[in-house]
């Protein structure tokens, strides 16, 4: 009887702290999709004008000679978004760590090949998180309404911050990139909202609160 008690306890304290683990990673996720979809367009056309679209950065290549999707498709809905007339400014925004790497000026560049003036296009190279481009639209360049141009699974988490923020913004989906290609990115997204939820309630948690009082008395 006591062989079986202790093989309880010690089955429960294996499995209840993964038990929890899983909940947490279900419940962010759930929380995040379920409280940002009804925001997450697919095509311009259902989306009202706003000032500026926000276009989050990625790297431009995946090899010497591999362009990546994402980064391909991301720049061409940013195109497609300022063509149409609903924004007359895009925010591109990523990560520069050298002259070697700069997601920004990359961005720049193909927008430009793309028929967007170099005069409407905002460069934010310190945006190396999500949370970064989306705070920094607002502390950094003012903005309070905006698109945010990304992948279909990364939308949600920004639509998510924008909202926690106080922030007022609806997401334009890039066409999605086959699973096939984007699974790592796509499996990593699910813990990054984990840990949007950690930085938005723990590690910010005053900012957060502060600036939705600050949004709230406008």
């Amino acid at each position: 009887m006591a062989r079986k008690k202790r093989q309880t306890i010690t089955f429960w304290f294996f499995r209840l702290p993964v038990l929890c683990l899983a909940a947490v990673l279900i419940g962010c996720n759930l929380w995040i999709v379920c409280s940002t979809q009804d925001r997450v367009y697919e095509r311009v056309s259902e989306i009202d004008s706003q000032p500026v679209g926000l276009v989050l950065g990625t790297s431009k290549k995946v090899g010497p000679d591999t362009p990546n999707q994402h980064f391909v498709n991301r720049l061409e809905a940013a195109a497609e978004l300022f063509r149409s007339g609903k924004v007359t400014t895009l925010l591109v925004s990523g990560y520069r760590d050298s002259r070697y790497y700069d997601e920004t000026r990359d961005m720049v560049a193909d927008l430009v090949e793309m028929g967007v003036p170099e005069s409407k296009i905002w460069a934010d190279d310190q945006g190396a998180r999500t949370f970064d481009s989306v705070e920094r639209a607002y502390s950094v360049f003012g903005l309070d309404r905006f698109v945010i141009v990304s992948d279909d699974f990364h939308v949600s988490r920004a639509l998510f911050i924008a909202d926690q923020l106080g922030l007022e913004a609806v997401a334009l989906r890039s066409e999605q990139v086959d699973p096939g290609y984007s699974r790592k990115v796509r499996v990593r997204e699910y813990f990054a909202r984990v840990k949007a939820v950690l930085d938005l309630y723990l590690i910010h948690s005053e900012e957060r609160r502060e600036r939705r009082l600050v949004q709230a008395d406008q």
